[in-house]
């Protein structure tokens, strides 16, 4: 509590002192641009002004200088005064004393002034009063961490009954790690986090954002995270595929080898669900289908086949046929395209002999694809605490993830 409550002190503190900052920014800038209003309509105005006083007093001068010359003319000598009469007259027919510029009325001269209006303080009184809220606690809580190989699939929910969630917002980072980073935004209540190391701890935090609203909710109360499992991972060196740096995506290149591709290591357990995905590969469409693609789990790694229908495995094709032991079911998935999911799950049913079923080991097995499924008994006439998974594709084009 102690820790949390000096938090958000700092927090309040800072934010406040940052508000404090930007608001006289802003009065400063707004302050500036009223001066240069004023400035600019004073010089629109006094220039026609100026102008018309310059030419009054222009006049007021010729006349002026006229006058002077006029009086020197009749009292001097009589032998000048003709001829200074004369060049008086000519000055005195070529300007006009009778004719002066219009000078506008006093109600057309510009008047500046200050219009302030003090509800701008009522406003921002307003407004920063309702500024910021301290909560308790925040509206939605970290519920759930489950290992996955590689990942860990971390749920959250709302505890604020009165909160009304748009969307979520889930960070995590390492333990030797400074900073959070995003790793999940959306309106889903769950999300599998990927490329997590092995028994290394994950601190995670969620917070969310008000319906209507911009601004995040506080965060949750950070939490540890941890799987124990390994990623799965792709087997390298066949020819046929191309893997990415961490090898839990295989690409079905261009080359005319063909064959499947199996995980690394048996990594797949019962009780876990195993996940494929397809993924865009740098263009807008998956390769091209056959009846022969295959994804799926399988006892052991077997060599020399193209596929997956085979005796010891179970397996899902492009187009959405389901086989069990090489043999097609009755029952079909929708086909797999770009984008889609499909998921195996296993439990053991049945342990020890079964002369029915000619086999001593059962697995109840559900694949789901495009929200359909199916589920059935896989019969095995050993016991397997691990599977394989592998692909196989007869063309490019094909992306797989696996986790």
């Amino acid at each position: 509590i102690r820790e949390s409550a000096t938090l958000t002190r700092d927090v309040l503190e800072q934010h406040f002192n940052d508000l404090k900052g930007t608001l006289k920014k802003l009065l400063d800038e707004r302050l500036m641009s009223l001066l240069q209003e004023v400035d600019a309509i004073e010089q629109e105005s006094i220039k026609p002004l100026d102008e018309c006083q310059k030419l009054i007093e222009h006049g007021v001068s010729t006349a002026d200088d006229l006058l002077r010359e006029g009086e020197s003319a009749v009292h001097g000598d009589v032998g000048q005064q003709n001829e200074k009469l004369c060049s008086f007259t000519k000055k005195a027919l070529h300007i006009q004393l009778d004719s002066l510029p219009e000078v506008p009325s006093l109600v057309d001269v510009p008047c500046l002034s200050a219009q302030l209006d003090d509800c701008l303080l009522t406003i921002l009184k307003n407004q920063i009063f309702r500024h910021g809220t301290v909560a308790s606690r925040p509206p939605v809580q970290l519920e759930e961490f489950v290992e996955k190989p590689g990942g860990i699939l971390v749920r959250w929910c709302k505890v604020d009954d009165d909160f009304i969630p748009q969307d979520y917002r889930l960070q995590y980072r390492k333990s030797t790690a400074s900073h959070f980073e995003d790793v999940y935004v959306g309106s889903e209540t769950e999300f599998i986090v990927l490329h997590i190391d092995p028994n290394v701890d994950y601190q995670f935090r969620v917070c969310a954002r008000g319906d209507g609203r911009q601004e995040w909710s506080p965060w949750s109360v950070p939490q540890i995270g941890h799987t124990t499992l390994v990623p799965h991972e792709w087997t390298t060196g066949l020819e046929g595929y191309s893997l990415s740096s961490r090898r839990n995506i295989a690409l079905r290149n261009d080359s005319q080898s063909c064959g499947v591709l199996y995980s690394k290591a048996p990594t797949y357990f019962c009780g876990q669900t195993l996940t494929f995905r397809q993924v865009l590969s740098g263009i807008e469409t998956v390769g091209q289908p056959d009846r022969r693609d295959s994804l799926g789990v399988c006892v052991e790694q077997q060599n020399g086949y193209d596929s997956l229908q085979r005796d010891k495995a179970v397996c899902i094709s492009t187009n959405g046929a389901v086989f069990v032991n090489g043999k097609e079911m009755t029952n079909q998935l929708p086909a797999v395209t770009s984008g889609s999911t499909v998921t195996f799950d296993m439990e053991v049913v049945q342990l020890g002999p079964s002369s029915t079923e000619g086999g001593n080991f059962k697995l109840r097995v559900t694949i789901s694809s495009n929200n359909r499924e199916v589920v059935f008994d896989w019969v095995l006439d050993q016991c397997c605490v691990s599977l394989y998974f592998g692909c196989s594709f007869s063309y490019p084009g094909w992306k797989v993830l696996v986790f």
